[in-house]
């Protein structure tokens, strides 16, 4: 299987790749975090300083020259695709289901103080749980479903104060 992957270096530079690309790639591991890469007859000593595996954010040291690296892959084009992806996460007052599904269970309470990320809410949908989480620091405002609830598309489910 192919995959795809859009990377983009210190917000500026955009490239796509696939597995074919990296599988390809001439690259040899020096320690757990370090690289020594050849390409088109040039090394190239890589470093990964600092890693965000669940925002697949990195900050990559290349030849001592430092950038910052973002990964999208296939999951996150459909998460996009589906309209779940938030382009300004500190405006939102409230999340809506992204799909039909089931409420499995809610990890939140009314009054309660959320910071980013943090698991509100799990939803059941295609077969496959999802944890619904927190776009931005707030505190609940409302909850407007209950466990085991089932919803459609787009249905209120949390708004913030």
């Amino acid at each position: 299987m192919n995959n795809s992957f859009k990377v983009v270096v210190d917000n500026t530079h955009e490239f796509e790749i696939n597995s074919d690309d990296i599988s390809k790639i001439d690259a040899i591991q020096t320690s757990p975090d370090s690289y020594h890469i050849l390409k088109e007859n040039k090394s190239f000593m890589t470093e990964v300083i600092e890693k965000d595996f669940y925002r697949k954010k990195y900050k990559v040291k290349i030849n001592n020259s430092s950038y910052e690296v973002d990964i999208s892959d296939s999951l996150d084009f459909l998460i996009s695709d589906m309209g779940f992806a938030l382009s300004s996460s500190r405006d939102i007052d409230s999340i809506s289901a992204p799909m039909p599904g089931l409420i499995l269970d809610i990890h939140v309470r009314i009054g309660q103080a959320v910071n980013e990320d943090d698991p509100l809410l799990i939803l059941e949908a295609m077969k496959m749980e999802n944890v619904i989480t927190s776009p931005r620091d707030g505190i609940i405002k409302n909850i407007s479903v209950k466990k085991s609830d089932a919803v459609d598309k787009n249905q209120l489910l949390i708004e913030f104060e």
